[in-house]
């Protein structure tokens, strides 16, 4: 008999702490059921495979919760605690501590069931790309960590051991490891003195770890995002210039290149837009992924892991997608200085279900069992309008809350494959939803006081979007965008009052020399 499948949950953090909410469907009008009292923390995150939950206290303590029964496993007083992660499975905790001098080692691998500091080493300083220092696989058997001019590996069965084998690669700034399974490990040295920047792949076995797996070069790059597929077959480097020399991008300039472990692929992805690439995801399965590129509207489109096109989701104002656990729906979103447009597609069916909007969005995410989808208005990027909404895997809205301020929304971690397919009823159900839905918009419509659906919804105290420079003025970005309405709601510009005026007063001068009376007398 199988096992019944997980309930969803999620963790919500106010600025007065953090709770852990039952997950939906909910009854109309309830509030969620809260599964632990509001806990005062600075900072909270699950473990990748959702069995631990990790709350920390800035400069003083990390608590490690069982998230089966949500009672405390461990708290750990750790003065001077500036960042904390849960290893994968939640074996592990690392901390990263304030340190008065290179004797003092402060980031720590901490085993969270006996409190036992592992392993540690003194690092001067840290930042959001390098952190958690210590890398892990998804099963933890295979761990390591970057350090100047090489990748070094840790046995995860035994730290005593401490660095067991060693990678060389001088002048290294960035690293990924692989972790379904922890196969290879992917290595970013920056470009240097008219040599050009380079990923390289190298094995994480011990016996081959000295010949490089594969390696791509390129100039024109600062930064990398290394994407690893489930399967650790294939490899996507999003590599950033925060310039752009062609002066088409006030945001710099990106470029998104491919490398597979068999060398079948070594190359950049072909994408049929000039501009940024916005965002990039691999399937679940890691055989295909979805990317959102070029200047606005933005286009999208859908690879396999050969790298050849299979499915174009269209264009418009998006920045963002999300494809579900599952495998089988897609989000396409437009979030950020976007208005928050969102277009579910059905990717077994190849075709688009619903579109609608969550405007103000800082995160989103499909629930583990791929049915919901929920978006969030967080502080401290947005101070107004902090809330939650949650989508039906077909567009419509089935929750939605205000917070005076809402720090984060997470959805507690769950492998997908605990969960069934969502039934087949859903396609029918999905047009019928997409027929209410048409027929409410044009029912909306023609009510007074209401604004178009077609262009973002207008509120005095609300800040308007920020654009970069080469887009302000652009009538025919707008005209795409918002489909001939101006996003501001209908305000006319200067110019264009001034040309108003100018236009009426001809006309009262015409009107008034066929009557024989010349408008000008008064």
């Amino acid at each position: 008999m199988a096992s019944p499948a997980p309930a969803l949950e999620i963790l919500v953090r106010e600025p007065d702490g953090f709770t852990v909410w039952s997950g939906p469907p909910y009854p109309p009008g309830s509030s969620p059921p809260q599964k632990l009292p509001k806990t005062p923390c600075s900072a909270t995150s699950f473990s990748a495979d959702g069995t631990r939950l990790l709350a920390t206290v800035a400069s003083a303590s990390a608590t490690v919760y069982d998230c089966r029964t949500l009672a405390v496993v461990r708290v750990f007083e750790l003065p001077g605690l500036l960042a904390a992660a849960l290893s994968p499975t939640g074996t592990y905790l690392q901390t990263f501590q304030k340190s008065s001098s290179p004797q003092e080692k402060n980031v720590t691998v901490w085993h969270v069931d006996t409190a036992t500091a592992l392993y540690q080493h003194f690092q001067k300083s840290m930042s959001k790309a390098t952190w958690p220092m210590v890398q892990f696989s998804a099963d933890e058997s295979v761990a390591c960590r970057m350090m100047p001019n090489e990748i070094q590996f840790l046995d995860p069965k035994d730290f005593t051991k401490g660095i067991v084998s060693k990678i060389r690669m001088p002048g290294i700034a960035a690293m990924q490891l692989a972790t379904a399974p922890g196969s290879h490990v992917a290595g970013f040295v920056s470009e240097a003195k008219g040599v050009p920047a380079s990923v390289q792949i190298f094995s994480s076995s011990k016996d081959a770890q000295n010949q490089v797996v594969a390696r791509r070069s390129f100039f024109r790059c600062s930064t990398v995002q290394l994407l690893w597929n489930k399967g650790s077959t294939g490899l996507l480097v999003l590599a950033q210039a925060d310039v752009d020399k062609t002066n088409q991008s006030y945001y710099g300039e990106t470029k998104l290149h491919y490398l597979t472990t068999d060398r079948a692929f070594e190359g950049m992805v072909p994408l049929k837009k000039d501009g940024p690439v916005h965002d990039v995801q691999w399937s679940s399965s890691g055989s295909e992924f979805a990317v959102v590129y070029g200047f606005m509207p933005a286009k999208a489109t859908i690879f396999n892991k050969k790298c050849n096109p299979l499915l174009e989701l269209g264009e418009g104002p998006y920045n963002t997608i999300r494809w579900n656990p599952k495998g089988r729906f897609i989000v396409l979103a437009g979030f950020g200085n976007l208005p928050g447009d969102m277009a579910f597609w059905d990717y077994s069916e190849k075709k688009l279900v619903a579109k609608t909007k969550a405007e103000w969005s800082v995160s989103s995410e499909w629930s583990p069992d791929g049915r919901y989808f929920m978006t969030a208005t967080t502080a401290p990027r947005l101070q107004i309008d902090n809330g939650i909404k949650i989508f039906d895997h077909n567009g419509s809205l089935q929750f939605k809350k205000m917070f005076e301020k809402l720090y984060q929304a997470d959805w507690k971690p769950e492998a997908p494959e605990r969960f069934g397919d969502i039934a087949d009823l859903t396609t029918s159900l999905s047009s019928l939803k997409i027929e209410e839905t048409k027929k409410q918009v044009s029912a909306q419509g023609s009510k007074p006081g209401q604004t178009s659906s077609k262009a973002p919804a207008q509120t005095a105290q609300k800040p308007s979007a920020y654009r970069p420079p080469h887009s302000k003025g652009s009538a025919e970005l707008q005209d795409k965008l918002f489909g001939g309405l101006a996003p501001t709601g209908g305000e006319m510009s200067k110019n264009a009052l001034r040309n108003k005026k100018r236009r009426e007063k001809q006309k009262e001068k015409k009107a008034g020399e066929a009557s024989g009376s010349p408008a000008d007398e008064s």
